[in-house]
C-alpha cells in the first residue's frame, strides 16, 4: 500500500519529533479493522517471537509555512490600560509589553482550562538579572495573558496574586484546571493553583502555550532590549530514562495502524459522544490541512478489559508514542517527565525498518499520531481515542 501524498499548511512551526512493558511479540493474523495499516503486524504482549513484516515507503517531510494562526493580541500598558485594536500592529513593535486578550465572541465562564508557564527568559534587566515572566492562555488561544518579573519575586504568593488578577482584569472566572509542562515549577504552581481552588496538572499536552512561547521567542524575546542570545532555559525539560509500565496499564496486543486523515478528525469530534475515554486535539487551531486521505500513523492497544485499562490511560496526560529503534521498545511520555516501556519487539532488520518507517510516516504527518484501545485488533470502534503531537521543547 502506498501513502497518500502528506499536504501539509501548518502556521506554526512543528518541529520533527525526537528519537509497552506491554511484553513481546508474537505471530498474529492481519488486522481486519477501520485502521489501515502497511504494517500489518500484529504483536501479543507474551513470549516473543517472529511477527510477519510489511514495510512503508520512505516519505520526506513536506514544507511547512510560516506560522501565523493566533488571533490578533491585545495587549496593556504598565498602567493597564487596554490597547486598541487598530493600535496592535504599533504595539507589537514594543516587546517590553504585557499581552491582557480575551476573545470577544468567547464564552468566559466555558474557560475553564488554563496553560501556564512561569520561568526565566533570555532577557536581562539593568542589575543584570535574568527577567522572569508568566504567559498564560487556554487551548483555543482565546485567552491571552502575558507579564514579566523581576527574579526577586518569584514565589507562589506572586503566582496566586497574578491568576487573580488575570479574572479581574479579563472577567473571567477562575480556572477548574491548570496545565504546566515544567516539572521543575511544580511546587510554586502547585502551591498557588491549592490556595485559589484550581486542580494543577503536570502535562505536556500544552501544545497551544509551546507553540506560543516558540512564536514569542522570535517575534518577541528576540527584539527585548534585554535579550541575549545563546542562553539555554534555565529549567530545562526532563528527559528521563523510561521506567517499567505499571500492571494496570498492560494491554494483551498492539499493532501499528493508520488511519485516513478525515476518519481522524471524525474520532476526535465524537470522543465525547462515542468514548468516556480519550483526549483530542484542535486540528483547525494548529493549521493542519491535510488531504482527507492523507494516512495518520497511530498504535492501536487490544485488551479484553479495554474499558478499564483506557479508564487508566485517560487519566495519565498521554503526551507521545516514540519508538526506541537501540532497544527495540516503544515508549508512552505521560504526564511532564514520565515515559514508560510500552511495548517491546524482537530487534533484527525487519523490525528496525518497520519501526522507522512509522517513525517516519509521523514525521510526514509534522508529529501527528494517535493511541486508540479496542477491545480486540479487528474491532470496528475504539474504547478510548488520544491524538497526540510530537513537539520538541520550546526554546525558552
Amino acid at each position: 500500500m502506498v501513502m497518500a501524498t502528506v499536504t501539509v499548511g501548518l502556521h506554526l512551526r512543528l518541529s520533527l519529533p525526537r528519537s509497552t512493558q506491554m511484553r513481546s511479540a508474537t505471530r498474529g493474523a492481519v488486522v481486519n479493522s477501520r485502521f489501515t495499516s502497511p504494517l500489518l503486524s500484529q504483536f501479543a504482549l507474551h513470549p516473543l517471537t517472529q511477527p510477519h513484516l510489511t514495510f512503508f515507503s520512505s516519505y520526506s517531510l513536506p514544507h511547512q509555512n510560516p506560522r501565523g494562526i493566533y488571533p490578533p493580541l491585545s495587549s496593556a500598558t504598565e498602567e493597564g490600560a487596554l490597547i486598541e485594536e487598530e493600535e496592535l500592529e504599533e504595539v507589537e513593535e514594543d516587546p517590553t509589553l504585557e499581552v491582557r486578550y480575551l476573545d470577544p465572541e468567547a464564552e468566559a465562564e466555558r474557560i475553564t482550562e488554563w496553560e501556564v508557564d512561569f520561568c526565566s527568559r533570555p532577557i536581562f534587566d539593568e542589575r543584570g538579572k535574568k527577567i522572569w515572566e508568566l504567559v498564560v492562555c487556554d487551548a483555543t488561544l482565546s485567552l491571552q495573558f502575558t507579564r514579566y518579573f523581576p527574579n526577586n519575586v518569584i514565589n507562589s504568593v506572586t503566582l496566586k496574586n497574578a491568576i487573580s488578577d488575570i479574572c479581574s482584569s479579563l472577567n473571567v472566572p477562575l480556572p477548574f484546571k491548570i496545565r504546566f509542562f515544567r516539572s521543575q515549577m511544580q511546587t510554586i504552581i502547585t502551591k498557588a493553583c491549592n490556595e485559589l481552588g484550581i486542580k494543577p496538572i503536570p502535562s505536556k499536552r500544552c501544545i497551544s502555550l509551546q507553540l506560543w512561547l516558540e512564536e514569542r521567542y522570535e517575534t518577541v524575546y528576540s527584539r527585548h532590549p534585554g535579550f541575549q542570545k545563546g542562553f539555554k532555559p534555565l529549567l530545562s525539560l526532563d528527559n528521563p530514562f523510561a521506567m517499567k509500565l505499571p500492571e494496570n496499564l498492560f494491554g494483551d496486543k498492539w499493532a501499528f495502524v493508520q488511519l485516513p486523515f478525515s476518519a481522524v478528525q471524525e474520532e476526535v469530534s465524537s470522543i465525547n459522544k462515542r468514548y468516556a475515554f480519550g483526549q483530542g486535539l484542535d486540528l483547525d487551531l494548529l493549521g493542519f490541512e491535510f488531504d482527507d486521505n492523507t494516512l495518520v500513523p497511530g498504535l492501536a492497544v487490544a485488551s479484553t478489559r479495554a474499558k478499564a485499562l483506557a479508564a487508566w490511560m485517560n487519566g495519565l496526560e498521554i503526551c507521545a508514542v516514540d519508538v526506541d529503534k537501540n532497544n527495540a521498545n516503544l515508549i508512552l511520555s505521560v504526564g511532564v517527565s514520565t515515559r514508560y516501556v510500552y511495548a517491546s519487539y524482537q530487534k533484527n532488520a525487519a523490525t528496525t525498518q518497520e519501526a522507522e518507517a512509522w517513525e517516519s510516516a509521523k514525521k510526514a504527518c509534522s508529529g501527528l499520531h494517535f493511541l486508540a484501545i479496542q477491545e480486540t485488533l479487528d474491532s470496528e470502534g475504539c474504547v478510548g481515542f488520544w491524538l497526540l503531537l510530537d513537539l520538541p521543547p520550546p526554546p525558552v
